[in-house]
């Protein structure tokens, strides 16, 4: 029987547990840079990767590798770099866009379509005013939701609860098997986090370090 005793990865973005006499080169993977927050998109500095959702955020793989460790990495305070406006053909929305978070970043902007030309409904199909050829139909047909996975009771899956990350199966899967936060998560004047208990830091590190507050199933298919 194996009574080594595990411990946890202590680098960002890894969490792995591991034993000390079994740690190759290359089985962590870990971001060595800290994250920028801005207008609500999350990136990581080291490698660029971002999203607007927390959860995901968190599970972008590290761009890093190395050993695991056992010492709390240090990572620097990042400089937030001002976000380039890109260059907008004339309109008569320019200023608007230029106050518009969504539009200075270059993605679409529902309130400020990218269209150049504007468009009426007629029926159930859009023609613009300038006497174009229809455009296709308006109606939006949404593709059904893949069927849920079976999955087999011993096979190993990652759990995906905040605050969690463990790799379970679900034999031994029960009501108090995970370790989590529900959330939200909370970023706000600099301090980062937890709504559900209700603890907030300033640092990152220290953010991630916070103990989940709840107790429940382990879930690997956050959707379902």
């Amino acid at each position: 029987m194996d009574n080594q005793v595990k411990v946890r990865c202590q680098r960002i973005g890894c969490d792995a547990v591991f034993h000390e006499d079994d740690n190759p080169e290359g089985s962590c993977q870990y971001h060595d840079l800290g994250p920028l927050f801005h207008d609500g998109m999350k990136e990581w500095s080291c490698c660029k990767k971002r999203s607007h959702d927390f959860s995901l955020f968190l599970q972008i793989p590290g761009c890093k590798t190395g050993k695991h460790t056992t010492e709390k990495q240090v990572i620097a305070p990042v400089k937030k770099n001002p976000v380039p406006t890109p260059t907008a053909a004339p309109s008569t929305n320019a200023s608007a866009k230029d106050s518009c978070s969504r539009c200075r970043q270059g993605f679409f902007c529902s309130d400020r379509g990218s269209q150049s030309k504007a468009v009426n409904i007629v029926g159930d199909k859009s023609v613009n005013r300038a006497g174009d050829a229809p455009a296709v139909n308006s109606s939006i047909v949404q593709a059904p939701k893949p069927p849920k996975k079976i999955v087999d009771i011993n096979e190993p899956q990652t759990c995906k609860n905040k605050g969690c990350g463990q790799t379970f199966k679900e034999k031994d899967n029960h009501d108090t098997a995970c370790s989590y936060h529900p959330g939200p998560a909370v970023f706000h004047d600099r301090m980062r986090g937890w709504k559900c208990c209700d603890v907030h830091v300033k640092e990152f590190d220290e953010f991630i370090s916070i103990p989940p507050c709840t107790k429940g199933w382990h879930n690997a298919d956050p959707d379902s």
